[in-house]
């Protein structure tokens, strides 16, 4: 339970630092890329959480993003709608390495804001349900 601790609150720093530079609404390029940097340690440090989360209080072994993603919306921490999102925000993650094409960069930028809610709400689900 300790190492699930850890990790929700890793998480939670993460998403701070990321709705910090999410907020930035005409950013520079610098400012765009920092913020896709952030969504790229924030996704992980997440969905990291959500696999310890599945381990330590659901009994659930599972190794990738995507699994980790649908197996959180078989426990209750997201439904349908999020899930299909969190899937969506899992494609922009690994769209991340190709951020030197101007267009993509920008549009990831502009879901990030998107996203923000998203994490927010899965992290909140962990930790209400942590508690319990």
């Amino acid at each position: 339970m300790e190492r699930l601790k850890q990790r929700v609150e890793l998480a939670a720093r993460a998403l701070e630092s990321l709705k910090e530079v999410a907020a930035i609404e005409k950013p520079t390029a610098i400012e765009r890329d920092a913020a896709i940097q952030r969504f790229e340690y924030t996704f992980e440090a997440v969905w990291k959480a959500a696999k310890q989360f599945l381990l330590d209080r659901e009994g659930f072994d599972v190794a990738s993003p995507k699994r980790v993603i649908r197996t959180c919306r078989e426990v209750g921490l997201l439904d349908e709608s999020e899930t299909a999102h969190a899937l969506e925000m899992a494609d922009d993650r690994n769209l991340t390495s190709h951020t030197y094409n101007e267009q993509l960069a920008q549009e990831i930028f502009l879901r990030i804001k998107q996203h923000v809610g998203l994490l927010d709400k899965w992290l909140n689900e962990m930790k209400n349900k942590a508690k319990n």
